[in-house]
């Protein structure tokens, strides 16, 4: 195994071909990207449906309804690979920046207010 030959990549011949095999020819040309920050799950008992959507409204009661502009149906099968996949990514990421905090609640970080009611300011640190 030591001796095998190994590209700029750092894979061996064999583990590039196993790669190659497992990809997927995929066609981009009718690709389309959109921002979500909204989804809703609906279930039938042999499919996922999720509709996603962009919530423009900042306040915690919305009074116009949320604009669902995609619909992705998939199997449970795929969505389970599509849950441990994100679980994956997700986990990644944490790992690097820290936990995300998914509450908003707690997110917001309260400031103790200097005299005269403004908040304090925030000085840019070295580099």
């Amino acid at each position: 195994m030591a001796d095998e030959p190994r590209t700029s990549e750092g894979m061996s011949p064999q583990q590039q071909a196993q790669q190659a095999a497992n990809q997927i020819p995929t066609d981009y040309s009718q690709l389309s990207t959109v921002y979500s920050n909204f989804c809703r799950i609906s279930l039938t008992h042999e499919e996922v449906v999720l509709d996603f959507g962009l919530n423009t409204q900042m306040t915690p009661t919305v009074t116009e309804p949320i604009k669902l502009t995609h619909r992705v149906v998939m199997n449970f099968f795929t969505a389970k690979r599509l849950l441990n996949v994100l679980l994956n990514v997700v986990n990644q990421y944490e790992n690097v920046y820290g936990a995300l905090e998914i509450d908003p609640q707690k997110r917001v970080r309260s400031f103790p207010r200097q005299a005269g009611g403004t908040p304090p300011t925030i000085k840019p640190g070295p580099g």
